[in-house]
Parts: structure tokens; C-alpha cells; sequence
């Protein structure tokens, strides 16, 4: 029975990294190469396993583990905390189950943080897929595995992952260390390694979106007091403008008390927005789900790539636009929703912060009761 359950495991895993591969179909010409040879892995993983571990189903078990010394597993706790390259430990699924000190320094992301999210969502998209299965082929024993990957933030630093299957004490299944590998070798310096870890140094980056947000937020201001109150689709537009390039790379406004329609794309280039506008809300079940329940939305490196819809390629726009972070707020009057503004951050541009988000809460408020005139 055991048995019968892991291969149900296997096979449902199996089935989540098809879909993947089918949102992968989207990437650019150049990338094709990596998704295929992920589709024909899969292929033959289907051939060579999933089929005979079918037709006997009489396997053994996985071995059991014999417990450790707790002082060797404290060294080793230490050595794979201390280790200077990223690592990570990961489950079949990619899921992040620990990270040492260089992996939090090198991503920009709290080992909190990562715990229970999938590794992939750190990844660009044109990586993800074959990521996940050379992470699976290892968790299944078949052997360690290696792929360049690029991070989502920095697309442009090509990243050596060594993925090794370990079985640690105490765990159910294999897991896979993951070490990562930049070009240059080199990981960005914590604070924590400075000279004088006690002095407290002014976070330069910080200050410097903290003004940047109160200028939006003025100009925000001073262009709904002069624009035409009671003019929704104008107060709308000329909002989005004020958002658009210094806040959010795409600004996409979809309006309407009875049914939603789309009213303004801007996007980093007019093909793009026009592609954009000719797609209906009701295909995006963010944009939907939003106007439902009337509460925003601040999802960083999206792990759905179908929570915006598809575009007229048939391809998902979260995968197309390469969206690191995405806000979507409704605009709503007397706890009726009047709209949804949805606003995307890509590549290696900063994601969105809660403090971002709180913000635009607030302008969105501000942008529906000069919509609707309403002193």
C-alpha cells in the first residue's frame, strides 16, 4: 500500500511538471531549446519508470534510515550553514526546505522567507520547468544533475546548479542539495560580514523608494484634484499615467459597475499594450477575483503563471511580460467594486513592497472617489 501511494505521489508530480512545461511553451525562440529537452526528459521518464514501476508496483520501500549522532548532526548542521556557496535543500517539488547564510546573501531572500515556496519561483520562467525536472529525476534516484539557471531579479548572471540526492535524518523522502554556482564566484557581501557589524549604516536604497513613493503619491494627489470628477474613464487614465514607468512597468485599468471591461493597457511598448487591451477581464482569474471579494492583491514572483489569462499568442501574460511582482487593487465605492487596477513590476526591477502596496491602497481609494465625483 505504501507503495502504491509513493508511485500516486510520482505520477501526480509527474502530471504538475507537464503543465508547467505547457506554460513554458510561451518563451522566446531562444529558450525553446531548454523546454524541449525538458519535454523529452519527461518523455522518457515515462518510458523508462513510471510505466514499469506500474506494471510491478512490487518495489521495496526506500531503506530506513538509521538515526545519527546528534554531535555529528550538529557539525553537519554547521558545515551546511557555513558552507561559502549557496545551498539549498529542496523536496521533489522544488520546494525550499532550509538555506545556509550564502544562499539568503545571494538571492536577497530571507530563509523564512523561502521555507515552503518553491526554489522555481526564484527562477526566471524559461528555467523553471526544467528545473523541476532535474530536481525530481534526482529525488528518484537517478542520479546528480547540473543546468545553468538565471535568478528572475538578475537575469543576465548565469547561475551553475548542482542538484545531489541526500536523505537526511528524520525525513520521509530524498531530498536534493542544491548548490549554486555563479560565474564569478562570488556572492553579494552580507551586513553581517562588515567590519563593524553593531554600527548602524543609513539603508541608502530604502530612503532613496521611500521619496520616490511620496512623489508619487504628490503627483498622484495634484492630478486628481485637477482632473474632470465624475469622468471615470479620464480620472482613470490620467491615474494610470502617474503610475506608469516610475511605479510600475505595465498599468492595466479594467472598469465598469455591472461587468468589467478593459479601459486602459500602458505597457513598455505599444504592441504590447495593444496586445493586452484586446483581452477580456473575465479570462484573468486575478482581475476576477479581485472584483469579487473587493481586497487587493500583492503577489512577489507570481507562483500561478495563468493568474493573468493568456494573450492573443495563447501564451501566459505573466510568463510573456517576465512579472517579478504584480499589485491588483479594486476601486471601490461604498463597498461596491467599480474597477480593478492591476499594475506589474518585471525582470530585474525591484518587487513591490508592503509599504508599496499600503500606498496604493490608499491611492486607490483616492482614484475612486474622484471617479465617481463623490465629495
Amino acid at each position: 500500500m505504501a507503495k502504491t501511494d509513493e508511485f500516486g505521489e510520482e505520477l501526480a508530480d509527474f502530471v504538475r511538471r507537464v503543465a508547467e512545461l505547457k506554460a513554458a511553451r510561451s518563451v522566446t525562440g531562444g529558450d525553446l531549446p531548454t523546454v524541449l529537452d525538458a519535454a523529452i526528459f519527461e518523455l522518457d521518464h515515462v518510458a523508462d519508470q513510471l510505466w514499469p514501476w506500474y506494471e510491478r508496483l512490487s518495489s521495496a520501500g526506500p531503506p530506513r534510515t538509521t538515526s545519527a549522532d546528534r554531535q555529528e548532526q550538529h557539525l553537519l548542521r554547521a558545515v551546511f550553514q557555513r558552507f561559502p556557496l549557496p545551498v539549498a535543500l529542496v523536496d521533489r517539488e522544488a520546494v525550499v526546505r532550509r538555506l545556509n547564510f550564502a544562499a539568503t546573501s545571494f538571492s536577497g531572500v530571507r530563509a523564512g522567507y523561502a521555507t515552503g515556496r518553491p526554489l522555481t519561483g526564484f527562477l526566471a520562467h524559461a528555467d523553471r520547468a526544467a528545473f523541476r525536472s532535474q530536481a525530481a529525476a534526482v529525488a528518484r534516484g537517478e542520479g546528480d544533475r547540473s543546468l545553468t539557471v538565471h535568478l528572475q531579479q538578475r537575469p543576465s548572471v548565469p547561475v551553475h546548479a548542482t542538484l545531489t540526492a541526500v536523505r537526511p535524518s528524520g525525513e520521509p523522502h530524498t531530498t536534493v542539495l542544491v548548490v549554486l554556482q555563479p560565474d564569478d564566484l562570488r556572492a553579494p557581501a552580507s551586513p553581517a560580514t562588515a567590519e563593524n557589524p553593531t554600527t548602524q549604516v543609513p539603508d541608502l536604497t530604502e530612503t532613496t523608494r521611500h521619496a520616490s513613493l511620496m512623489d508619487v503619491l504628490d503627483e498622484m494627489t495634484a492630478t486628481l484634484l485637477t482632473a474632470p470628477r465624475g469622468d471615470r474613464d479620464t480620472v482613470v487614465r490620467q491615474a494610470a499615467e502617474v503610475l506608469h514607468g516610475r511605479f510600475a512597468d505595465w498599468v492595466i485599468a479594467d472598469t465598469g459597475t455591472t461587468g468589467l471591461s478593459r479601459t486602459t493597457v500602458l505597457a513598455p511598448s505599444d504592441e504590447e499594450a495593444s496586445a493586452l487591451a484586446a483581452q477580456s477581464p473575465t479570462t484573468c482569474p486575478l482581475v476576477m477575483e479581485t472584483a469579487r471579494t473587493g481586497s487587493p492583491s500583492l503577489q512577489v514572483r507570481p507562483a500561478d503563471p495563468h493568474a493573468f489569462g493568456q494573450d492573443l499568442q495563447r501564451g501566459p501574460v505573466l510568463v510573456q511580460a517576465d512579472v517579478t511582482s504584480l499589485l491588483c487593487v479594486p476601486l471601490t465605492i461604498d463597498a461596491r467594486v467599480q474597477g480593478v487596477l492591476t499594475l506589474f513590476r518585471c525582470g530585474a526591477r525591484l518587487a513591490f513592497s508592503m509599504a508599496e502596496a499600503q500606498a496604493m491602497d490608499i491611492m486607490s481609494r483616492h482614484i475612486s472617489l474622484a471617479a465617481t465625483g463623490t465629495p
